[in-house]
């Protein structure tokens, strides 16, 4: 599943990693995001996020694999990303489950997604995490408030409104470039407060006769 890193193209770029909460749309997106962004992609799925994809969108994980410049498996603990001495300008989670989450609190990595997770906060870099789960125990949120001291950012992939979304993919770019803000990366679809007056929807009644 792993594309091989030519030397010669340039070691940077963000990690996405795909978990198995349910939004699996969300991390591909990101990934054609930063594909017309231009920035280098360095993908890993968990075994669960793998099935998620698979039942939420029908698509081949090779499908996905194919949008990343990057690919590595769950289980690759070797694999570049592990490592804090290899430059990345940081990572996303998207979508985030509450078991990712916990492990990444914790310090206790199991896979190469956690593991990369762990990397990026001790080596001071941006980490998002679109925790996709509701509602929370007081257990969920203890563990957000602690990666919150750690430096992540807890983003759970909630819908903006006045942005007048039309569609389903309307919502999930808003979310998808949001995150991408986080990390200095400014997404041509990006809905902007303020920069254009959004569309004004009529709720429709029946009338009674």
């Amino acid at each position: 599943m792993r594309k091989k890193i030519n030397q010669k193209q340039k070691s940077s770029g963000l990690v996405v990693g795909i978990s198995g909460a349910s939004g699996a749309i969300l991390g591909i997106r990101l990934l054609e995001a930063l594909r017309e962004l231009g920035t280098a992609s360095h993908l890993v799925i968990s075994k669960a996020g793998q099935q998620a994809i698979a039942l939420e969108t029908g698509k081949k994980i090779a499908e996905v694999a194919a949008l990343a410049d990057f690919v590595y498996s769950p289980n690759e603990i070797a694999a570049p990303i592990a490592s804090g001495s290899f430059p990345v300008a940081g990572m996303i989670v998207a979508p985030c489950s509450i078991h990712t989450m916990s492990e990444i609190a914790t310090g206790v990595t199991s896979s190469l997604l956690t593991r990369a997770a762990d990397v990026t906060l001790k080596e001071r870099r941006p980490l998002v995490l679109m925790v996709r789960e509701t509602p929370l125990h007081l257990g969920h949120l203890r563990s957000m408030a602690q990666l919150a001291e750690m430096g992540a950012t807890i983003m759970p992939p909630v819908p903006a409104f006045y942005t007048a979304p039309d569609t389903i993919d309307d919502i999930v770019d808003h979310i998808v470039a949001r995150s991408l803000d986080l990390l200095g990366y400014s997404w041509v679809r990006a809905k902007r407060w303020g920069v254009a007056p959004p569309k004004r929807h009529r709720r429709q009644t029946k009338k009674t006769p």
